[in-house]
């Protein structure tokens, strides 16, 4: 049985966030993008302290769509080095999980 996960992304733009989202449910790699606009992100970047405000792109997906999602991420976004954390759902409502799972589809 598939089992749920969330992916999380950042971005600095809200046009990218929304074309990344866009696609990926279009595609059906992810049932659903949720765009949280703004968060403050502080990180190191090639040794410099940034402190950026950033576009924080929530996922729902199946786990064994991960990669795909990942590489999708990855040749869509401007960041050299994007964010791709999943997460997995411990639980979730029967309902739920099988709307992600109609939602979305392996593509090759």
């Amino acid at each position: 049985m598939s089992k749920a996960i969330v992916i999380f992304s950042t971005t600095n733009s809200l046009n990218e966030a929304k074309k990344i989202g866009q696609t990926l449910v279009e595609e059906g790699s992810v049932a659903c993008c949720n765009i949280i606009n703004t968060v403050e992100s502080i990180f190191k970047w090639q040794g410099k302290l940034n402190i950026e405000c950033e576009i924080l792109m929530i996922f729902k997906t199946r786990e064994e769509l991960f990669d795909i999602v990942e590489k999708r991420i990855k040749q869509l976004h401007s960041y050299e080095v994007p964010e791709i954390i999943a997460v997995p759902v411990s639980s979730c409502s029967k309902s739920y999980l099988d709307w992600i799972i109609k939602e979305t589809r392996i593509t090759k």
